[in-house]
C-alpha cells in the first residue's frame, strides 16, 4: 500500500510540479501513504484474523492514531513551516539576515481528502494481496 501510494504520489506530484527527489520519500501531498499504509496493515488484518479479535482491534487503533497525526500535528506543523518560509522570504528581500539558512519542509501533513485517497488505496491493495497470497 505504502508503494503503490507513493508512486501515485511522485506522479501526480511530477505532473503538477515537475519532478522532485524529494517527493521520494518525503511526506505529505496526495495521496497519503500514512493512510494508504495504516490502512492497508487493517484490511489485511482483518482479512487473516476477523474483525473480533486484538489483532484488528490494535491495527484499527493503530490507523486512527496515524491518520489523526496526519492530519493534525504534522498538518499544522507544515503549514507553520509555509508561513516561516515566507517571513524568510519576506526578511531576505528587504535585506535583513534570515533567521535560518535554507526553507523548512512544508509538505508534512495531509488533508482530508489525501487521507481518504490514502484510505482507499490501502483497502484495495490490503484486499488484492490478501486474495493474491494461499
Amino acid at each position: 500500500s505504502w508503494f503503490v501510494a507513493q508512486c501515485l504520489k511522485i506522479i501526480l506530484e511530477g505532473i503538477k510540479n515537475g519532478f522532485s527527489k524529494e517527493r521520494l520519500a518525503g511526506g505529505g501531498g496526495m495521496p497519503s501513504s500514512h493512510s494508504a499504509t495504516v490502512l492497508g496493515l487493517t484490511t489485511a488484518t482483518a482479512i487473516q484474523y476477523g474483525t473480533h479479535g486484538f489483532e484488528f482491534v490494535i491495527a484499527l487503533f493503530f490507523a486512527i492514531i496515524v491518520m489523526y497525526d496526519a492530519r493534525g500535528v504534522r498538518y499544522v506543523t507544515g503549514r507553520e513551516a509555509a508561513i516561516l518560509n515566507k517571513l524568510r522570504d519576506r526578511d531576505a528581500e528587504e535585506g535583513r539576515e534570515p533567521l535560518f539558512d535554507k526553507a523548512l519542509d512544508d509538505k508534512m501533513g495531509h488533508t482530508i481528502p489525501e487521507i481518504i485517497i490514502g484510505v482507499l488505496i490501502g483497502i484495495v491493495v490490503g484486499v488484492v494481496v490478501c486474495h493474491l497470497m494461499p
